[in-house]
């Protein structure tokens, strides 16, 4: 969704980057930067995990009933946003106890066909509960962190 109106947001392009690393076993923010994908599933292994599961949601060349989709530009409310990231890794803890590390980390501002948006990372001892809260916090994520998308064509 996007609201062409942009008070009360923060304005994605003149946004400095408010993504703050992890913090103990939780990685949350949002972010201006190219998305660390790799240096996040590095951080979310440890030696109690035996899996780590990554999802990373990119731009895509099109869009339902629409074709040469060129760019994407997120633009968030950062407060409310990074509450319902937190809350989105809460949901993950209290659902599966046993998972070790968590990471959500969603980019704002202009995105070009093929970047990274969303990078959502779940460690865990065993595969089942890594890629179940993996799957649960992307789809968490996408339902209740206000964030808008604007699309643009060629």
């Amino acid at each position: 969704m996007f609201s062409s109106s942009s008070a009360g947001r923060a304005a994605a392009s003149s946004r400095e980057g408010t993504d703050p690393g992890p913090r103990g076993d939780d990685w949350v923010g949002l972010s201006a930067d190219v998305l660390p994908v790799d240096a996040m599933s590095r951080w979310a292994t440890t030696p109690d995990a035996g899996a780590v599961v990554t999802f990373s949601g990119t731009v895509r060349d099109h869009a339902p009933g629409r074709t040469e989709v060129t760019s994407l530009t997120y633009e968030a409310w950062d407060d409310v946003a990074v509450r319902r990231l937190h809350s989105v890794v809460d949901e993950v803890r209290a659902r599966w106890p046993e998972v070790r590390r968590v990471a959500a980390v969603h980019r704002v501002g202009q995105l070009e066909v093929g970047e990274t948006a969303v990078v959502v990372v779940v460690s865990a001892a065993h595969r089942g509960p890594a890629f179940e809260a993996a799957a649960h916090a992307i789809d968490r994520l996408k339902e209740t962190v206000p964030l808008w998308k604007k699309e643009a064509w060629s």
